[in-house]
């Protein structure tokens, strides 16, 4: 059984974040001009990670998600891999990717434990995407999809941020897209983290006018999903195709919040609208046992919120997405 909050709600998902680089810069998760990125000296070493997850494991969690930064800009992220899908308890591990460096790595990823993937994929507009990435190459991304989907990475989840006047007029695109590839397609509303955040913010959307949207084009029924997610899933029409919303400003999920996030150094975060955390660092790296380990982040997850706070203070998360995974 996983442990509760002081909420009562059980925390069985950990999103790791291997790294905080990235080879992408989207402007609502990586400022063009940041610079404050952790030394690799302070990175969590693969078994450093491993015991980490295993303390987390002994208190429930059960699905793992490596994320970044860009988790596949680390070298050794095959190894950590490894490491964590062979420790007891831990019955899923996953990815989140930019996709950009996935062809080369995606069978030896899969053959290492890393069952499915979310993608991030903002639009399928060569311009429009390297304008939101700071210069990416969509195809370099395009192939990268199709490596895992040859790799037998399933199910594989598109994560579309939704900006107004940017990208909103793609979402029937991305639809059919996701359709005629077998992907699971999720639309997000943007989020005031950091400084990029809230400069997307000028762009923010409100996600019940893209259901509408498909609703009218394709028709939505409510469905089912695997995963440790916040979306609202509706299949399309009477194909196989899930589409997800995640819409932590217009109809935010906190009730039912089961995660928590550790930065590529060793701190906690409990929850994203806010800046305190654990810092595990100091106990990875002195010594403690095992015991140590699970009653600190016990005792932590007794001070996870209630809810986010965004509407009332967007200006107060000044780290940027990057820093601890989204």
């Amino acid at each position: 059984m996983a442990v509760t909050d002081a909420f009562g709600r059980p925390i069985s998902y950990l999103r790791l974040s291997v790294t905080d680089r990235c080879d992408l810069r989207c402007f609502y998760c990586l400022p063009r001009d940041y610079r404050g990125f952790r030394p690799p000296a302070s990175w969590l070493t693969p078994s450093e990670l491993a015991q980490a997850v295993a303390a987390f494991a002994e208190l429930g969690v059960r699905h793992v998600r490596l994320t970044g930064g860009e988790p596949l800009v680390r070298s050794d992220l095959a190894t950590i891999a490894r490491h964590l899908s062979a420790l007891p308890g831990i019955e899923e591990l996953s990815l989140s990717t930019n996709a950009a460096r996935l062809e080369s790595q995606a069978a030896a990823l899969r053959a290492a434990g890393i069952c499915r993937i979310n993608a991030s994929l903002d639009s399928l507009d060569p311009a429009t995407f390297a304008r939101i990435t700071g210069g990416g190459d969509l195809n370099a991304v395009l192939r990268g999809l199709e490596a895992a989907r040859q790799a037998a990475m399933e199910p594989i989840k598109i994560n579309m941020v939704m900006m107004r006047g940017i990208n909103d007029h793609e979402a029937e695109t991305m639809v059919e897209f996701c359709l005629e590839r077998g992907f699971t397609l999720r639309f997000i509303e943007t989020m005031p983290i950091g400084s990029g955040g809230r400069e997307a913010l000028n762009h923010y959307l409100d996600l019940e006018e893209i259901r509408q949207r498909l609703d009218r084009r394709f028709g939505l029924h409510p469905a089912a999903m695997r995963g440790s997610g916040p979306a609202r899933y509706y299949q399309v029409g009477d194909s196989s195709l899930v589409v997800g919303f995640i819409t932590p400003l217009s109809q935010h999920f906190c009730a039912s919040c089961n995660r928590v996030r550790m930065a590529v150094d060793g701190r906690l975060f409990l929850c994203l609208g806010e800046e305190a955390d654990l810092d595990l660092n100091p106990l990875l790296r002195g010594g403690a046992d095992q015991q140590q380990l699970v009653a600190a982040i016990h005792a932590a997850l007794q001070r996870k919120p209630e809810r986010h706070d965004f509407h009332q203070a967007p200006e107060r998360i000044i780290r940027p997405m990057s820093a601890l995974g989204g």
